[in-house]
């Protein structure tokens, strides 16, 4: 693997699929691993009981999809029946071989401890004294979370409320500006954790 930007994809699948070494991808499915290969990434899906079932090596090539549609192409292809023609199955380390078109296949939602996962994965790594420091979080159900921030460089803790279905990147970008704006604040009497609570779930 040569190619910078194949690097880049095939590290960026690895570090997205992480997730799923916890919690299976959909029922009776489980990842196995992240394989590179040149031009697509092959990702290894364990199907029913450890003993009785079978290991599946999925390929979806680069250049057809970002990392973050991956795990919703999974979850289409292993929960529902799929066609394959010939040229695209074959065998490799003793494991059935099936090459994906993802640009036929329609991504399946992401379930809500996904999106939550997303979320908390941008937050946590704060890049600067101006970012909101994330240091809880809390699933309220009806796809609602509340985040527990506190910037670096000022007292106090505020929860956010988001919500999970539709949180985009401009949200979380958009977050220290947000919580401090006086219109989506209010107190928090129903939480002794925060000191304010800022309602984002309609922006």
């Amino acid at each position: 693997m040569t190619d910078p930007e194949d690097r880049q994809q095939q590290a960026a699948v690895s570090r997205l699929l992480l997730y799923y070494l916890n919690a299976p991808i959909v029922e009776g499915c489980r990842l196995r691993g992240v394989l590179p290969t040149p031009g697509a990434v092959r990702i290894a899906i364990h199907a029913g009981d450890d003993e009785e079932g079978a290991t599946f090596l999925y390929e979806i090539p680069h250049d057809t999809v970002a990392p973050y549609y991956i795990p919703g192409i999974l979850r289409t292809v292993l929960a529902g029946t799929q066609l394959y023609g010939s040229s695209d199955i074959s065998e490799a380390m003793g494991m059935t071989l099936i090459r994906l078109h993802p640009e036929q296949i329609t991504p399946a939602p992401e379930p809500e401890q996904g999106q939550a996962l997303t979320v908390l994965r941008a937050l946590s790594d704060p890049g600067d004294n101006e970012y909101p420091f994330l240091i809880g979080f809390l699933m309220l159900g009806h796809n609602l979370m509340r985040l527990y921030v506190q910037r670096p460089d000022q007292p106090g803790i505020i929860g956010a409320d988001i919500r999970l279905t539709g949180t985009s990147t401009a949200l979380i970008a958009s977050l220290p500006t947000l919580i401090h704006e006086e219109q989506y604040q209010q107190p928090a009497p129903d939480d002794p954790h925060c000191d304010l609570l800022a309602d984002l779930t309609n922006w």
